[in-house]
């Protein structure tokens, strides 16, 4: 029959395998609406006050505080943001999604940006990720080779 190693190996395989499907307890079948106007998202950046604190690159966007503790959105990256990444960045900044600064964290290590959960409308959030999309371009990387 099956040895204890060639089951291990299969139960193994099956759980990487269920794993990766969407469904409704996944995150991979997040998405939001296709609809997100970048206008309106400019527009709401402004009107939240976003810019007290943020620059966006490629516009004429410019934080309000001292340079060091502004935090530059958009420009180049090595793989696309997700919907799920800037909208969780948004509505819950304190949870970690990526490593913040010194300058970027109040005496606590959390982040110094307010939470925006009863601030913004599910219409502000669609259109914010929409305009803060158009800005990021992923960057070409040269090709790797798995030869030496």
């Amino acid at each position: 029959m099956f040895s204890r190693s060639k089951i291990f190996i299969f139960v193994t395989l099956l759980g990487f395998g269920t794993s990766c499907v969407s469904g409704r307890y996944s995150s991979a079948g997040f998405h939001l609406p296709s609809d997100g106007d970048a206008a309106r998202g400019k527009k709401a950046f402004v009107e939240l006050g976003c810019t007290s604190c943020h620059a966006v690159a490629g516009t004429d966007l410019s934080a309000t505080v001292a340079r060091p503790a502004a935090f530059l959105l958009g420009g180049e990256v090595d793989k696309k943001l997700s919907h799920a990444y800037l909208m969780t960045s948004m509505l819950d900044p304190a949870y970690e999604l990526a490593p913040h600064s010194k300058s970027q964290t109040n005496a606590q290590g959390v982040s110094r940006m307010p939470n925006y959960t009863d601030r913004m409308s599910a219409r502000q959030v669609v259109d914010l990720v929409a305009f803060l999309q158009s800005h990021y371009q992923v960057r070409q990387m040269p090709p790797t080779y798995g030869f030496r």
